[in-house]
């Protein structure tokens, strides 16, 4: 979320620290943990671009939050401050630029939905700030806001929509219904050199075919009965701008040959007229067929797709990166809430219950499920008897967010529960025993499910928080 940007943590509480830490881990960010001295110091150990966002914690030595702010403007730019602990409430009659670097309190016991509500709001002022500076200019890979996600499949796509962004090149975005290739296709164009001219998109499916030709090339007066007007057709309307062209699956044949005419040629002709219209367009492309088949049966034109294929860029289905449900639910609520439709929370277990679910409508099906529980609870905590049934995977209801970051098994499983395990003649070392058996389980997990610690998690019906302190605690690694 703050992209390469890290968390400081300034906090004299040793068990705050490590829980702030361990949280934090958990969202895939990386923290600076550091007691207080002064923010000097601070920044001696912290560069000003290093940081995304401070969290200010309980400090030893007396200073009020108004003083601390100042500390922090005297030593950084506008960094986003979260404050816990008892500093009272920020005073409007401060300085603006104290009150604005002050982007909420963090309550203890510090929740995840908090947590993460001051990490959008750090990466707003973070954005605002480098739109004022002109800092938007290098665009660095954390800015494609709507594409949440801290999996790998997220970010092996947000990274290369960072390095096609600039080009003129067409890319074709491939992936199921609802994993968001028009969102894709939107941040490819604002963040181009072509930001100042029109996005235009086509759903090439939603248009009958024998009205597909004028619809993007336009046709002349009386080219057809009904054209009583000439009239433009969106690639003149996308005119040094984007046209996006969705399901271009869906297209007809003898469609299809007229733009790869248009991108051979760079130019086109409304129907009914014989005048060539030159066009400067960036052609997005996007699809949930398999093109490859369509080609095997003659459905698609073969030289079209490689025309369109210069960049393909894959969405990730939303079953295939779970990990990233908790933020794009809180993305979700966000919306809802600025758009002032009301506002809705879901517990840790229903989190849990929509991580396992399969997702066949992928993120479109989740944002309907979000809006529809804002309008039958709204301001409400949803727990897993509250979801639809279809979307009930667990059967443990657990009301506290982070559980004070302890193992919360969903259900109960007893490893080799028919055997008998006997104790030596000499006694044992039970705790040694334990610790060796838990340590062993562990990668065993990890090994059979190649690495992939949520996965993992799963199979031993502990929280991935958990699996991860315990990989930290006994040092073990990913197969």
């Amino acid at each position: 979320m703050l992209g390469d940007k890290k968390i400081l943590i300034v906090e004299d509480d040793a068990t705050r620290l490590h829980d702030l830490v361990v949280i934090i881990d958990f969202l895939g960010e990386s923290p600076i943990q550091t007691a207080f001295s002064s923010w000097q110091d601070i920044a001696a150990q912290a560069a000003d671009d290093e940081v995304g966002m401070i969290i200010l914690g309980n400090t030893h030595g007396g200073e009020t939050l108004k003083q601390h702010l100042e500390g922090i403007k005297n030593t950084y730019e506008l960094k986003p401050v979260a404050v816990v602990g008892e500093y009272g409430d920020i005073n409007p009659e401060w300085d603006p630029y104290l009150r604005h670097m002050a982007i909420g309190t963090l309550e203890l016991p510090i929740t995840y939905n908090a947590l993460i509500d001051a990490m959008h709001r750090a990466q707003r002022l973070n954005v605002a700030r480098d739109a004022a500076r002109g800092g938007l200019a290098s665009r660095p890979t954390h800015l494609f806001r709507s594409l949440v996600g801290t999996s790998r499949e997220e970010q092996t796509v947000r990274t290369m929509m960072d390095q096609v962004a600039d080009t003129d090149v067409t890319v074709l975005i491939q992936g199921e219904s609802g994993t968001g290739k028009e969102v894709v296709a939107r941040n490819l164009h604002y963040n181009s050199p072509r930001r100042d001219k029109p996005f235009v998109p086509v759903n090439c499916g939603a248009i009958p075919a024998e009205l597909l030709e004028s619809e993007l090339f336009g046709h002349e007066k009386g080219a057809f009965t009904g054209a009583i007007n000439a009239r433009a057709g969106r690639f003149e309307l996308a005119e040094g701008g984007t046209l996006f062209l969705d399901e271009i699956g869906d297209m007809p044949l003898h469609m299809q040959v007229k733009i790869l005419r248009v991108l051979q040629e760079k130019s086109y002709e409304r129907v009914g007229g014989n005048k060539s219209y030159p066009t400067d367009v960036r052609i997005i492309a996007a699809t949930h067929r398999d093109l490859d088949v369509m080609i095997a049966d003659g459905s698609f034109r073969e030289d079209l797709y490689y025309r369109l294929n210069v960049f393909p860029i894959e969405m990730p289905p939303l079953r295939e990166r779970a990990e990233d449900i908790p933020l794009l639910i809180n993305e979700l609520v966000n919306r809802l809430e600025s758009e002032h439709r009301g506002s809705i929370r879901f517990n840790s277990a229903a989190i849990l219950s929509l991580c396992r679910h399969p997702w066949p409508g992928n993120v479109r099906e989740l944002a309907n499920l979000v809006e529809r529980m804002a309008i039958m609870q709204p301001y409400g905590v949803v727990g897993v008897q509250d979801l639809p049934a279809k979307y009930r995977h667990v059967e443990l209801e657990d009301d506290d967010p982070l559980d004070d970051l302890e193992s919360m098994p969903v259900k109960t499983t007893m490893v080799g529960a028919g055997d008998v395990t006997l104790l030596p003649d000499g006694g044992i070392d039970l705790k040694e025993y334990i610790t060796g058996l838990e340590q062993s389980l562990i990668q065993q997990a990890l090994d059979d499910c190649g690495g992939v610690v949520a996965r993992a998690a799963d199979r031993l019906t502990i929280r991935r928080t958990t699996l991860v302190e315990k990989m930290r605690k006994y040092g073990l690694q990913r197969s």
